[in-house]
């Protein structure tokens, strides 16, 4: 608990900056690349991107991780509006997936994805057997993530250069439906007294662990 502020130390609630701010210069001094976005320029850049994408446009950005997103994909069962979606599609985009399905509702919580969402390809399938025939189309191995009997430690896993990492629900985990959709079986190793960790923290070992092996 945090001590409370004495009345010689008023609580400052101005939120810290982040970003830069307009182009220095001015306008003749802009670079001369269609990349970069001249309302940014002009008032400066602010949003959650890294160093390297700073004043350039939405689009531009885009085309830029189009160019070098990795092989795997990042698959999420969402029957119960799962408030883990956001972060996991954030990590996917920390880790430049190709594209993260939604299964099931097509409405989820984006709260968590910190606007990545608009960087990150996102797909929708209305159940499991739409998102099974899509991945064979693909001929894309699912595997599924998840702490069941059988499943083999993600250390030691086969992780395809091209798979799709399917991930359960908060609580319930993975349906009967999606696990027999699976050609791959993995868990996180774990060391406590807890039966499982959190999904969006089991997305980004996952994730982080084929980045190790590929990327």
């Amino acid at each position: 608990m945090s001590e409370p502020q004495s009345a010689a130390e008023p609580e400052d609630d101005t939120a810290p900056e982040h970003g830069v701010g307009p182009w220095p210069g001015g306008a003749a001094a802009w670079p001369d690349d269609p990349r970069y976005d001249p309302e940014l320029l002009a008032h400066g850049d602010r949003r959650n991107v890294v160093d390297r994408y700073r004043y350039w446009a939405m689009p531009a950005i885009v085309a830029d991780l189009d160019a070098r997103r990795h092989g795997f994909h990042v698959a999420i069962e969402n029957w119960q509006h799962d408030l883990n979606i956001g972060s996991i599609v954030r990590s996917a985009n920390a880790f430049l997936a190709q594209t993260v399905h939604i299964i099931g509702r097509r409405r989820w919580n984006r709260r968590g994805a910190m606007v990545t969402d608009r960087y990150q390809h996102v797909r929708h399938h209305e159940d499991v057997a739409a998102f099974a025939s899509w991945a064979a189309g693909e001929q894309l191995p699912v595997i599924a993530v998840d702490n069941l009997p059988g499943a083999v430690p993600v250390d030691r896993a086969d992780l395809p250069e091209r798979c799709v990492l399917l991930f359960g629900q908060e609580g319930p985990g993975l349906s009967d439906a999606a696990l027999a959709a699976a050609s791959g079986h993995i868990e996180i190793t774990q060391y406590g007294s807890t039966r499982s960790i959190n999904a969006a923290a089991a997305a980004a070992i996952v994730m982080h662990e084929w980045c190790r092996r590929w990327a």
